[in-house]
C-alpha cells in the first residue's frame, strides 16, 4: 500500500521522539492519519483505538509509558476527527454516515501496521467510542492476542427521562433532512475548551486537563465539537447490536472509573460478567479517561494492561 508523510505536532505531544505519521486511504476513499511510535527491540505493538473527538497527539504520553515497558504503539485519527478527512462542511460537528464505516478505518490501520512491519504480536487498547469499534473488530476476527478497554462505549449514558426523546430525534431528524445538525443543547466546540476543570467528566488530574487544552489551543484543527443526529442514531444502533452478541474468545481487561458519567455503566458490567477470560477493574475516584488520570490511577492501569498483553504472547 502507498503511505505518504503526514504532520505530527511534536510541540504539544509528550510522547517519544520517534513518532511518525502517515496518510493512508480507506477502501471508500477517505484520507486518514495513522501515527506510530517505533521502539527498538519492542516485544509487540499496542494497537490503540481512540475515542470520539480524539487525535493521535493526545496519546503521546501513553506511548511513552508503553515504551518504558517494551511495547510500541500505533494509533489513528478516525474519519471525521483529528487531521483525517472531516465528513461535513462544518468540520466542528462529529459525524459518520454508518457506524460500520469505522471498520474500514480499522482495516486501513491494520494494513498500515503490516506495511510498516510493526513488531508483532499486536494487542488492542480501545477507549470510549474506540471500545465500540474495537469490540466489533474483535468479534469479526481482529488479529490481536489480547484486548484492553477503558470506559468502552458499549452504551451511551443518557438520563432516563431523556433517552426516549434522544432516540426518537436521532431517528426522526435524518428523515426530514436534518441529520447532520447538532442535537439541542450540544455545542460545536470541544468539551475541554468549554468546561472548567472543576467537576469535569474526563479526569481528576489538572495537569492532564491542561495538556488537552494546550494541545487544542496550539492546533485548533484537531478540535471537534458535538456529534450529529446521524452519529447518535448510528452509535445507539451499534451499541444495541453489540449487546446482543457474545463476547469474543480473547483475554481481556476493562477499566471503568467509579465516577464514570459518559458511557452506560450497566452495559459494561453486563458485558464483562459474561466475558470468559475477561476482568473488570473499577478505578476508585477516576473519571472517564483512565489513561489521562492522576499518575497513580494511570500507572496502575498501564501496569495491568502490560501484564495482560505480555502474559498472552503466543509463540
Amino acid at each position: 500500500m502507498t503511505l505518504t508523510p503526514a504532520p505530527l505536532f511534536t510541540d504539544v505531544s509528550p510522547g517519544p521522539d520517534t513518532g511518525q505519521a502517515h496518510w493512508g486511504e480507506t477502501s471508500d476513499g477517505k484520507r486518514l492519519r495513522v501515527v506510530h511510535w517505533p521502539l527498538s527491540g519492542a516485544k509487540g505493538t499496542v494497537v490503540l483505538f481512540p475515542g470520539r473527538t480524539e487525535y493521535a497527539e493526545k496519546y503521546g504520553v501513553t506511548a511513552a509509558e508503553f515504551a518504558k515497558r517494551g511495547l510500541a504503539v500505533v494509533t489513528i485519527d478516525w474519519r471525521g476527527q483529528g487531521l483525517s478527512d472531516r465528513l461535513l462542511p462544518d468540520r466542528s460537528i462529529g459525524h459518520v454516515d454508518l457506524f460500520s464505516d469505522y471498520q474500514k478505518d480499522v482495516a486501513l490501520m491494520m494494513r498500515t501496521a503490516r506495511t510498516l512491519q510493526l513488531p508483532r504480536p499486536f494487542f488492542l487498547l480501545a477507549h470510549s467510542m474506540g471500545g465500540a469499534i474495537g469490540l466489533r473488530a474483535c468479534m469479526e476476527g481482529l488479529s490481536v492476542q489480547a484486548a484492553a478497554f477503558t470506559a468502552p462505549m458499549w452504551g451511551i449514558h443518557i438520563a432516563p427521562h431523556m433517552r426516549l426523546v434522544a432516540t426518537g430525534l436521532s431517528l426522526f431528524m435524518p428523515r426530514i433532512g436534518q441529520g447532520t445538525r447538532l442535537p439541542i443543547g450540544i455545542q460545536n466546540a470541544s468539551y475541554v475548551s468549554l468546561a472548567p476543570f472543576e467537576n469535569n467528566m474526563l479526569t481528576t488530574d489538572p495537569e492532564m486537563y491542561a495538556m488537552m487544552r494546550d494541545q487544542l489551543a496550539a492546533h485548533p484543527e484537531l478540535s471537534l465539537g458535538g456529534p450529529s443526529f446521524i452519529w447518535l442514531r448510528e452509535a445507539l444502533s451499534e451499541t444495541k447490536h453489540l449487546a446482543l452478541r457474545a463476547a469474543p474468545s480473547l483475554p481481556c481487561v476493562t477499566f471503568l472509573g467509579s465516577n464514570e458519567r459518559i458511557v452506560q455503566i450497566n452495559r459494561v458490567h453486563k458485558r464483562m460478567a459474561t466475558w470468559k477470560g475477561g476482568k473488570l477493574q473499577v478505578m476508585e475516584g477516576a473519571e472517564h479517561e483512565i489513561l489521562m488520570e492522576k499518575p497513580q490511577i494511570r500507572d496502575a492501569a498501564i501496569e495491568d494492561i502490560t501484564r495482560l498483553f505480555l502474559g498472552n504472547v503466543r509463540k
